[in-house]
């Protein structure tokens, strides 16, 4: 076997390490083989995990480096980067932070509305699945209680939201659990019998284990968690934790930027995006100042809808005007669908304003652009075009999709460098001007208000994890920066504190795209075509922006843009 033989076989092992190491994730791609399981939480399983990641990290480095293709040494270098990463996490304890406000066995039944339930055997996993619920939280619980005693844990304040989820599965009726509604729906070639006694043996299992499991749960949680969460925001009260959020600034950004660095770019651009939206002000005829306009923008009846169901027909209804006008600006387009479909009402009111889940690999479920309806008199119309344009297509759908459908090896189609993959998603937000989406002064200021939101994320973030802001800070500079609701404001900044680090990917990623498209065009001159820029851009995969920008000035040189150079041994390791 030789080298290149060797690499992919290591590939193909991973790819189905991956898939029995983490249940859940497989099942939500199509990969059917542990749907009756959960992700395996207890300390013995993670610390072997640990263990088996860096032995391939010590076996990536005995490969010989000139075997290799230009393109393997970058699958080489970017699997290891991964589990270097992976890594790194483990020996900081992040870990121990198994669930937030927006995340966590509070919303484990989610899963369900990812999965094909069409055979016996589906519902039987399911069952499994539900009966293994109790031990499933007794490890959250564990790691969370290593957390508190190791001082890793979460904000308090933004952990107060969780006890309210957890209300939601301790049900006195079975049937009204999240986790019953696959068996709601049973499908009539199921026989009559077969069909009560799997509702029968799912609310047997409901009752007499999930509802006592999260019962207890919630105890601990409001009785042990709660009080050792810290009282004021910000990771730098973790052991170590200012080291930990730069190595989460280098792990989000794939850049080695410092903390006060992110910070001064995210001043810039905030700058630079005002002086914007004060023009577009202005062409509205609106006279007053910027801080009276974003006043103006929150309460007009006008830019709102009146009910959850007409809002959710405006986003289904832009995104038809988007999917034709893709031809445009792009050469190869994904085969893959999308839908458009409301945010869970457990969660809406706890998280951001829309998401995208991925579709199936085996092609049994499309992409799904998830948009929060809960309280529309809080949803601008004018927000609607750059948020599709984000989640959908251009943004996460068209790219996820082609990287998924791409001649590349299993693991590197879904990996999620965010720097790239939300660098995209914004740089997309742009797109909407050059597609004849933007029609009026308000559609363009949201536009900007969308730009100015993710520059303010590298100030807030930054600001509340280095700097020491409360949160009220980072409540009122999202506040004097943009229209967005109150509702909206803390939301955001709320997955800021529970999540540090990653809302800095969106504008150091959209940016090093801006620069990297500029210099094509002034390279290229009248020879640059930007269907075959898009085209390259979204020909790697998701990758760390380094490799990304000379994969595209590969391609400006007239060389092969479908190779790709190894990672930069500074690259190959985060610690």
């Amino acid at each position: 076997m030789n080298e290149t033989q060797r690499l992919h076989g290591l590939f193909e092992r991973e790819w189905e390490a991956w898939m029995a190491r983490y249940p859940t994730w497989a099942s939500s791609l199509g990969d059917r083989r542990f749907n009756d399981r959960w992700d395996d939480l207890r300390p013995e399983a993670i610390e072997a995990w640990n263990a088996r990641i860096e032995a391939v990290i010590r076996e990536l480095d005995s490969f010989d480096s000139a075997s290799l293709s230009a393109e393997d040494l970058l699958n080489r270098d970017l699997l290891r980067l991964h589990y270097a990463n992976d890594a790194e996490e483990h020996r900081r304890g992040l870990h121990c932070l198994v669930l937030n406000q927006r995340h966590g066995p509070q919303t484990a039944d989610e899963l369900g509305s990812y999965l094909r339930f069409e055979t016996v055997k589906d519902f039987e996993d399911w069952i499994g699945r539900v009966r293994a619920v109790p031990a499933y939280l007794a490890q959250a619980q564990e790691l969370l209680a290593e957390g508190v005693r190791r001082r890793i844990v979460h904000p308090r304040v933004i952990m107060e939201r969780v006890p309210r989820q957890l209300d939601a599965q301790i049900v006195v009726n079975p049937t009204e659990s999240p986790f019953f509604r696959p068996f709601n729906t049973l499908p009539e070639c199921i026989a009559a019998e077969h069909r009560e006694n799997l509702a029968s043996e799912a609310r047997a299992a409901i009752e007499t284990g999930i509802v006592p499991a999260f019962a207890r749960f919630r105890e601990f949680f409001v009785e042990e968690y709660l009080p050792g969460c810290f009282s004021e925001v910000g990771i730098w009260q973790m052991p170590d934790g200012n080291e930990t959020y730069r190595f989460l600034v280098r792990e989000h950004t794939t850049r080695d930027l410092s903390p006060d660095e992110v910070h001064d770019i995210g001043l810039a651009e905030v700058a630079r995006i005002k002086a914007q939206m004060h023009e577009v002000m202005r062409q509205t005829g609106f006279t007053g100042s910027l801080g009276g306009f974003f006043a103006f923008l929150r309460t007009d009846p006008r830019f709102y809808y009146a009910c959850p169901e007409e809002l959710l027909a405006g986003y289904r209804s832009l995104c038809k005007r988007i999917d034709p006008c893709l031809v445009k600006l792009f050469g190869v387009l994904p085969r893959m669908p999308y839908g458009v479909e409301p945010i869970p009402d457990t969660i809406a009111p706890d998280t951001t304003t829309a998401y995208y889940s991925r579709p199936a690999t085996d092609g049994s479920r499309a992409g799904t652009y998830y948009v929060n309806v809960y309280r529309p008199e809080t949803r601008p119309r004018y927000e609607m075009v750059p948020l599709s344009l984000h989640e959908a297509v251009p943004g996460h759908h068209l790219q996820i999709s082609l990287a998924m459908e791409g001649n590349l090896p299993r693991f590197r189609r879904h990996l999620a460098y965010h720097a790239y993959t939300e660098g995209w998603a914004l740089y997309a937000e742009r797109l909407g001007e050059e597609m004849g989406l933007y029609e009026d002064p308000y559609d363009r200021f949201g536009r900007l208000s969308f730009a100015m939101w993710r520059a303010a994320r590298l100030v807030i973030d930054t600001g509340i994890h280095w700097k020491r802001w409360t949160r009220t800070q980072g409540i009122s500079f999202l506040r004097d920066h943009t229209p967005k609701s109150e509702l909206d404001i803390t939301n955001e900044v709320d997955r800021y504190i529970a999540w540090p680090g990653q809302a800095l990917s969106y504008a150091i990623g959209e940016i090093t795209m801006r620069e990297l498209r500029q210099q094509a065009e002034e390279t290229l001159g009248s020879s640059f075509d930007l269907r075959a820029f898009h085209d390259t851009v979204l020909s790697t995969g998701a990758v760390p922006l380094d490799a990304l920008s000379r994969h595209v000035k590969r391609w400006m040189d007239g060389r092969d843009g479908g190779r790709a150079d190894g990672l930069p041994e500074s690259g190959n390791d985060t610690r």
